[in-house]
């Protein structure tokens, strides 16, 4: 009886992941645009675009300019290189990582651009007293990029946590947006402990469990020659390249990751 209600539950949840209308490309506004071809951009960062589509990502989640957007875990900024001009006339860009050593790409941009990065308020994610926080109800949209398996790690799961606090975040009504290694749902859930992949599944699960609603999903960061079997998992390959030299043309040719793209949506 145990695994039978198992597999009717596996099977219920596959349903609703596949049953979630898949949506178009978005054509992004000429404002993102130009933030995405903005001369403050890192070169180096500016060749991954072909991998990360960030025009259409934001276009996707419908972020605008006038919005107060959270970002978790930004690392190196990648994607606060777009933001933070995107939003600096109108809008609010809060990196929010943990404290101190996660806002360190944002402390170096602002040394080397104050101008385009000073504007940017940090917040500690996740908080210990006495450090800032996003205001609860405040922001728009909250945004992470490759970050769900790193709350995954171990079997140490901080991932409900950190969708509780994003959805704590929002302002009813508010998008949080979820790009993710995508793990085939067939494969065994283990390896989200250890490849740096999620299933599509496990990352709604995390998101309605929080109150979330899907509000859609987009294949514009999908690769299908990604298998997601790597022998050092995504970290196969490409920005990361974990082998060297090994095979480094065969995942080269592969590309980056293929990805989930996921808007949620705090119930108004």
């Amino acid at each position: 009886m145990r695994q039978s209600l198992a597999a009717i539950a596996l099977a219920t949840t596959v349903a609703a992941v596949t049953s979630v209308a898949i949506g178009a490309p978005q054509t992004a506004p000429a404002a993102l645009k130009a933030a995405v071809d903005g001369s403050t951009r890192t070169p180096a960062n500016k060749l991954r675009d072909r991998y990360r589509h960030p025009a259409e990502t934001l276009a996707f989640f419908g972020v605008l300019p006038t919005d107060t957007v959270v970002e978790l875990y930004p690392g190196g900024g990648w994607y606060t290189e777009i933001l933070a001009p995107y939003l600096s006339a109108r809008g609010t860009y809060y990196a929010a990582a943990p404290m101190p050593n996660g806002v360190k790409g944002l402390q170096t941009l602002i040394a080397k651009d104050a101008a385009t990065y000073g504007k940017v308020k940090v917040a500690a994610f996740p908080a210990k007293p006495g450090e800032p926080t996003v205001p609860a109800g405040s922001a728009d949209v909250v945004l992470t990029f490759r970050n769900v398996h790193n709350w995954r790690f171990g079997g140490a799961d901080a991932a409900q946590t950190a969708f509780n606090a994003a959805f704590a975040m929002l302002k009813p009504g508010g998008t949080l947006g979820v790009v993710e290694h995508r793990l085939p749902e067939a494969r065994d859930s283990a390896l989200e402990e250890k490849s740096g992949y999620m299933k599509t599944s496990s990352v709604i699960g995390f998101a309605k469990k929080a109150g979330f609603e899907v509000a859609g999903q987009s294949e514009v960061n999908a690769n299908p020659k990604d298998t997601a079997d790597w022998p050092e998992g995504v970290w196969t390959l490409p920005p990361s390249l974990r082998l060297k030299d090994v095979d480094r043309a065969k995942y080269e040719a592969i590309g980056e990751s293929d990805r989930m793209t996921i808007k949620f949506r705090k119930p108004a």
